[in-house]
Order: C-alpha cells, then sequence, then structure tokens
C-alpha cells in the first residue's frame, strides 16, 4: 500500500491515491490538477522515504473536486455575574481534493495510471478462454 503524508494548510494529513480529501481552502478552480511538493513521508509497499524535513523529488498531485463551506462552529464567552455575553460563528472554506498519484524522483509510486493498466491485462484473457471453450 502506497501512502505519503503531506502539508497544507498548515497541517499534515495522510493520503492514499484514488481517495479524496478535505483540506483548507486551495486558490484553484474546480477539475484542476494540483501538485503538492511539500511531502514529510513516503511509503511504497514498505519502503521508506522520511524527509528532514522534505522528501526531495517526492509530489503528491491531485485534482480539486469541489469547494465548499464546512459545519458551523459556536464561540460562546460568558463571564458569570458580570451579564457579559458573546456568542459568534464560524464556517471554514474547504476544499475536496482527489489524490490522483504520489510520485518519487520522477517514477509515480501509486495512482490510478498504474491501477488501470493491470485491470486491463487480468480481462483480456479470460475472453479468449471463453473463446476457445466455446469451439
Amino acid at each position: 500500500m502506497t501512502y505519503a503524508i503531506i502539508e497544507t494548510g498548515g497541517k499534515q494529513l495522510r493520503v492514499e491515491p484514488g481517495r479524496f480529501y478535505d483540506i483548507e481552502l486551495l486558490h484553484v478552480d474546480e477539475n484542476a490538477e494540483v501538485t503538492i511538493d511539500k511531502v514529510l513521508f513516503v511509503n511504497n509497499d514498505g519502503d521508506v522515504s522520511i524527509g528532514q524535513p522534505l522528501v526531495a523529488g517526492a509530489t503528491v498531485t491531485g485534482t480539486v473536486m469541489r469547494h465548499f463551506r464546512g459545519r458551523k462552529v459556536l464561540v460562546y464567552k460568558m463571564k458569570p455575574k458580570k451579564k457579559t455575553r458573546k456568542k459568534r460563528g464560524h464556517r471554514q472554506e474547504i476544499t475536496r481534493l482527489m489524490i490522483d498519484s504520489i510520485s518519487l524522483n520522477g517514477t509515480v509510486l501509486g495512482g490510478s495510471k498504474q491501477e488501470s493498466a493491470p485491470a486491463s491485462a487480468e480481462t483480456s484473457p479470460e475472453p479468449a478462454a471463453t473463446a476457445e471453450t466455446a469451439e
């Protein structure tokens, strides 16, 4: 299993190819491709690369699915016996990012391109086998 730990929006996040994640707002258009260079850790089926602080040559590529606002967070402050009350709300701007691939030094370690090739190879022998049994 291939995964990476990236830093975006001041937070660290463990990402895998083929999954989507909600991160802080990225100022790019929807359906645009984004490359994240702040990669702290890469694991490719047990082959580990640890950055000090970043892994050299590692990138994570993703596609922006949509932008939206998160749930409302209420902040309520009160001082007892002083009749002081403040109620404030906040909604964080969020970007949903689909991770397409993780690459290290130009080599794609995991992603949709790598996973689609074996699937087509598995389906091609089956029709040949059914054609032989039909004869």
